[in-house]
């Protein structure tokens, strides 16, 4: 497999807490790779090293092949890799057209092209009829939607999505299900941190399990449904 996104040995300490423990995985081009565990498993702080916001203590991370163990957050996008949180980042004072250009202000385009490119969007994620009401007027389910219409404009080769579903309506649940499963057609590299099993093993082509910072499990769907070790981290022994 050649990966789009690669973690090598992982370890991130806090203090004497060792949020992640020797964690790896490789993920392919338009492969959506689920992460799974219980609160504390160590999902947030994977991802939060893997896109810049931490430095990893040990262990590598590679993208498309190249090295980019402790580049900063913006380097890391530049490289193609866009990322939403669990409580979305939106500009609240912004319109939601201004917070879509942020990205990709440096961009050698038009105005024009821009602001068009910005409506396009939001007209895909069902937002263009609020496009010049502030981001801070919206639902948090919309403003998932802006956090993500707004990854997606500088076109990311790998996109991680922190727990989209949390507190989300079903409906507007079902449309960011689509939104992802787009995603991996337009053959972006997805990670996806869901409580969510239902929406994870539908969408997933593989799993990853944590628990205490470590790899527990990896592998597919049905697999990792019956994998004792998940079933025990879950439910206890």
């Amino acid at each position: 497999m050649n990966a789009a996104l690669e973690a090598r040995d992982l370890i991130k300490r806090f203090g004497g807490l060792v949020a992640l423990d020797g964690v790896q995985f490789a993920a392919a081009e338009g492969e959506v790779l689920g992460i799974i565990g219980v609160n504390g498993a160590g999902k947030t702080t994977l991802m939060n090293c893997l896109c810049g916001l931490y430095q990893p203590d040990e262990g590598e991370i590679r993208l498309a092949g190249e090295d980019v163990t402790g580049r900063t957050p913006h380097e890391i996008a530049a490289r193609g890799v866009g990322r939403t949180f669990q409580v979305p980042r939106v500009f609240r004072r912004m319109s939601l057209i201004d917070n879509l250009l942020v990205p990709v202000l440096r961009r050698r385009a038009t105005d024009r092209a821009l602001i068009d490119q910005a409506e396009t969007m939001l007209e895909r994620m069902r937002l263009i009829d609020l496009r010049h009401n502030f981001a801070e007027e919206l639902s948090g389910g919309q403003q998932k939607l802006l956090e993500m219409a707004r990854m997606l404009m500088p076109d990311p080769r790998v996109v991680m999505l922190d727990e989209p579903f949390a507190g989300v309506h079903p409906t507007l649940c079902r449309f960011m299900i689509e939104q992802i499963e787009a995603m991996a057609a337009e053959r972006k590299t997805v990670l996806l941190i869901s409580h969510d099993l239902t929406s994870i093993y539908r969408l997933s082509h593989r799993v990853l399990a944590l628990n205490q910072g470590r790899v527990i499990a990896e592998g597919g769907v049905e697999a990792i449904r019956g994998n004792p070790a998940v079933i025990e981290a879950y439910l206890g022994a």
